[in-house]
């Protein structure tokens, strides 16, 4: 059997690391005209021989409230054909991601920030939509059955790893726990990654918050998507002690690809691998 030894992901082809602004940067935005294209095609500006609109879903869309804590969202932008520019889409994603650590009041002023910018941009008005994932209806592939931690009313300012939030104690219990706020970067890009992230467990009742704050923690920590689940898991294991434990990151999408690595405890994997199934996940 031939072998392979492990290399730097460092010297890997997975390209350089971009800088990656995390606080609001409205001028990162860049405007393409249409009309240099409509020329070729013999449409003349102001008699456009159609209607339509230019329809965009951004699955990568958080903020940080007033109090520190993130909110994961999902967006839909909906430009209007007739505007006399397109923007972009690299320039939309880095604008999108200059939200990550800027702190806003609500969805609302989030939705009408970029409501604002994108239709200066584009010279037309835009349509926003900003839907908070807690907002949305749960289906099967993308949230287990179990208790979501997001609409905990906490105070959060460390976005570094930090095992000590993790505490539990008390009668034993078996749950299953789940976040839509986990964010790490690449350590070679330095892209961010986003993810759910469900704990299953019996034991010690794990403080909720406690795990709120440390799944947070990740928010500006690099490490490759198996990697946090085992720092996850292994924190976890050391710190509550349960009996039973299960960890699983379902990851976004990124260039069609997502990678949704889970570490269980034996006995644990019953019914996770399900969640794989290629069938739920186009749906």
């Amino acid at each position: 059997m031939n072998t392979s030894t492990p290399l730097d992901p460092h010297d890997s082809p997975l390209g350089r690391r971009v800088a990656y602004r995390d606080t609001y940067a409205p001028e990162l935005l860049f405007p393409i005209a249409r009309q240099s294209k409509r020329d070729e095609l013999g449409v003349r500006d102001g008699a456009l021989p159609f209607v339509g609109e230019d329809l965009w879903n951004a699955y990568e869309l958080s903020w940080l409230d007033a109090r520190g804590k993130p909110v994961a969202a999902l967006g839909r932008f909906r430009f209007p054909a007739h505007s006399p520019n397109l923007v972009e889409s690299k320039s939309l994603k880095l604008y999108l991601n200059s939200f990550n650590q800027t702190r806003m009041a609500d969805a609302e002023a989030v939705r009408a920030v970029i409501g604002r910018d994108l239709s200066a941009a584009a010279g037309a008005e835009t349509t926003v939509e900003v839907m908070p994932l807690t907002a949305l209806p749960q289906r099967r592939f993308a949230t287990p059955e179990g208790v979501c931690l997001d609409a905990l009313d906490v105070d959060i300012d460390v976005y570094r790893p930090q095992a000590d939030f993790l505490r539990a104690g008390g009668a034993a219990v078996r749950e299953t726990l789940y976040t839509h706020l986990l964010k790490s970067n690449c350590p070679v890009t330095g892209q961010p990654d986003w993810a759910m992230l469900a704990v299953r467990y019996a034991g010690p009742a794990i403080e909720r918050a406690g795990l709120l704050r440390y799944v947070v923690s990740f928010r500006q920590h690099e490490e490759f998507h198996e990697q946090c689940v085992e720092r996850i898991f292994c924190d976890l294991l050391a710190r509550c002690r349960p009996t039973a434990l299960a960890v699983w990151a379902r990851y976004t999408r990124r260039g069609g690809l997502d990678i949704n690595p889970w570490r269980a405890t034996p006995g644990e994997a019953e019914g996770w691998r399900d969640g794989f199934d290629m069938d739920e996940i186009r749906q």
